[in-house]
Order: structure tokens, then C-alpha cells, then sequence
């Protein structure tokens, strides 16, 4: 396709910032670098119709890591590393909400809660003896203890007797968070471009070569916020596609679950939605399978979300499922995420691993600052 002359003078002729992705980082990056240089001229590129990845598709968890979690992390990091990243989490929802407002994104915080079943006993004492430890690693960050143990006054079924509670996790609706956030875009008049699916970025005088399915342009510096699908464009960089299958029931009469929770070191994660219970998780069945950039449903993760749903969540309750879906997320060997230069002019802010709601909205400040 060429395009017109009005098409390259208005979209793609003496471009400042291109972001590719029109994610929580990607847009966050795009605002950074507005407030930075107002007069700039900056372009975010998406994919999909709307952001695809996870953006729009993750849970909603306002999370910083449970307890198993972050004592599966310390096998694997350094102290420093793992209080380092939980203090990223806590100042990127801080972000996030200062950005937008705690009404723009229905951001509620009722605490989270891990939940143990009765056939790992280990991990259960082994989490509950670590009370003492992770409070001293995390006040800190919190300001106060975040981790205490509380009853199961939700009545659910099959585990413990106690969960490790988390004080000042929350809960938001993540299509008000990105709504917000692609609004306030448009305030800056910062166009998003939908359905431009970049194949390869080249190195030029002056900056880079951003060719496309349909067209090539340039621009001067170029940033890469596409998380799980970053190995097609950042062929140098470790980040491997981790799918999360998700599914919400219909409304549920006289819901009295409030809050988020999580099971398996947050292999399984849910929440209430109003009077719903949105579901997700089980990657860890089929590792293999789930390591994908292709959205679909398994029958065995379905399978399983679903038993849990009726013995574990809801027990001797009738539930019906309204939708099910599934998001990309970027992981790798380390937790942290991958927010570097590639070249004099590519940057990249990937890697997320599952963390994109408490993450994104830093990671993309941080993107805009190196430029």
C-alpha cells in the first residue's frame, strides 16, 4: 500500500518518538515523553483493534506478590532483588492511580488473600513460619506490616483453616484503566494507530526504519512495549509468551466475596467483579502448551478452573460461566523487567511477568527516560 501525501504529512513524516504497543506501558511511556517534550511528535502503533497482549485481558490485581510467591522468588534472587521489585510494584500502582484518580479506574483496596489447599500442607507451614520474616523485608516498602494470617471467613473449601492475608493489595477495573488511559492520550493529542502490525525495525541515519505490513517509515527514536510478543521484534532479548486463561461467571445472587486471592504461588488468582467471580490461572498444568503468542482456551486448564470453581470457590453452589478468554504475558528466567537501549535508536520496556498492572505504569516512565 502507498500511502497519500496527506496520509505521510499527517502520521509519518518527521516522527520524534514511535511507541509500538498501545498497552499499559506503551501508553504510559507516550505520556512520559509528552510531558517531557510537549512539542514533540509522537506515535503509538497497536496491533489489534485494541491493545492485545494483556492489557485489556488480565485481572485486575493490583497485586505485589503473596507470600509463597515472594519466598519462591527468594530461592531464585537476592533479598535486595526481590524487596527491589516488590517496592516497583507499590510505586507503579502509586503511579497509576495518581495518573488517573482511584474513580477514573474503580481502584478498590480490600486486601488480598492466599488461600492454601489441604494437599500442599507443606508450602502451608512453610508460608505461615515465614510470617515474621517477609514482614520485616516488606515494612519497608509499606510503611507497616503488609502479611497477617486471618480466618476463612469466606467459607471456602478444601484448604487451610487460615490465609496469609495482604493489607494493601486492591482490586481495579482494568477496561476503565486502559479507557482512561487511551482518553488521556487523546487529550495530548497523541494519535493511536489500530491495526498496524510492525514486522521489523531497522537501524538508519537518524534513527530507524519501522517497516510495516503495508508501509515503512521513519523515526527517530523507537520503543518496543509489545511484553509477550517482544521475540518478534527484539530478536536479542530473553522474554518468552506465557498465555493466562480466564473465565467470569454470571451474576451470582448474594455474593459475599470481597476481595483478591490466590492459591499454587499465584498459579491461581480471583476476584469478585461486582456480583460475579472472575477466575484465572493454571498455567502451570501444561507449561509446554500455555507458552504461546496464540489466544485460545485448553480444555484441560478449563477443566480444572471450573472443579475448583464448584469444590474450592463456591462450594454447593450452582454457578454458570458468562465468557472465557485469554491474555499474553512476557516472562522470563528473572523477574524483572527488561527496560533497556538497544540501539542508538531502540528501547525496549518488556517482561512483565504477569505484573503489568502494578508494573506498566513505571516501566513506561522509565522507557520515556532513557530517550
Amino acid at each position: 500500500m502507498q500511502l497519500s501525501y496527506w496520509e505521510y504529512k499527517s502520521w509519518f513524516s518527521d516522527v520524534d518518538f514511535t511507541i509500538i504497543g498501545s498497552g499499559i506501558v506503551g501508553i504510559n511511556c507516550a505520556i512520559r515523553l509528552k510531558e517531557k517534550y510537549p512539542k514533540s511528535n509522537i506515535l503509538i502503533l497497536e496491533k489489534g483493534s485494541l491493545p492485545q497482549g494483556a492489557s485489556t485481558k488480565n485481572a485486575g490485581f493490583a497485586c505485589f506478590g503473596s507470600a509463597s510467591e515472594i519466598l519462591s522468588d527468594l530461592e531464585h534472587h537476592s533479598e535486595e532483588e526481590v524487596v527491589k521489585l516488590v517496592e516497583k510494584r507499590w510505586h507503579g500502582i502509586q503511579r497509576l492511580r495518581g495518573l488517573l484518580g482511584d474513580e477514573a479506574i474503580d481502584f478498590q483496596m480490600h486486601g488480598s488473600h492466599e488461600l492454601f489447599p489441604l494437599y500442599k500442607p507443606e508450602l502451608y507451614e512453610k508460608c505461615r513460619e515465614s510470617i515474621s520474616y517477609l514482614n520485616s523485608l516488606m515494612a519497608p516498602i509499606f510503611g507497616e506490616h503488609p502479611f497477617l494470617s486471618s480466618g476463612n471467613r469466606f467459607g471456602f473449601g478444601h484448604i487451610q483453616e487460615k490465609y496469609i492475608s495482604h493489607q494493601f493489595e486492591g482490586q481495579l477495573d482494568t477496561g476503565k484503566m486502559m479507557r482512561s488511559l487511551i482518553q488521556k492520550c487523546v487529550s495530548m493529542e497523541i494519535p493511536i494507530l489500530n491495526g498496524v502490525m510492525v514486522h521489523e525495525i531497522l537501524e538508519s541515519n537518524g534513527g530507524g526504519i519501522i517497516k510495516t505490513t503495508d508501509f515503512e517509515f521513519i523515526s527517530k527514536k523507537i520503543f518496543v512495549a509489545t511484553n509477550g510478543f517482544a521475540s518478534k521484534l527484539l530478536k536479542s532479548e530473553t522474554v518468552k509468551p506465557a498465555r493466562a486463561q480466564v473465565l467470569v461467571t454470571e451474576p451470582i445472587k448474594n455474593l459475599h466475596i470481597k476481595g483478591t486471592f490466590h492459591f499454587d504461588e499465584g498459579y491461581y488468582y480471583f476476584r469478585n467483579v461486582g456480583d460475579r467471580i472472575l477466575f484465572g490461572g493454571g498455567r502451570n498444568l501444561d507449561f509446554d502448551t500455555e507458552e504461546t503468542t496464540e489466544f485460545g482456551e485448553t480444555q484441560i486448564i478449563q477443566a480444572k478452573l471450573e472443579a475448583l470453581l464448584r469444590n474450592m470457590i463456591l462450594p454447593k453452589q450452582t454457578v454458570k460461566i458468562e465468557r472465557r478468554w485469554s491474555g499474553i504475558m512476557g516472562v522470563g528466567t528473572q523477574k524483572s523487567p527488561i527496560v533497556k537501549e538497544i540501539s542508538n535508536s531502540v528501547y525496549c520496556g518488556v517482561r512483565l511477568g504477569g505484573m503489568g498492572v502494578a508494573l506498566g505504569s513505571l516501566v513506561g516512565k522509565e522507557l520515556a527516560d532513557m530517550a
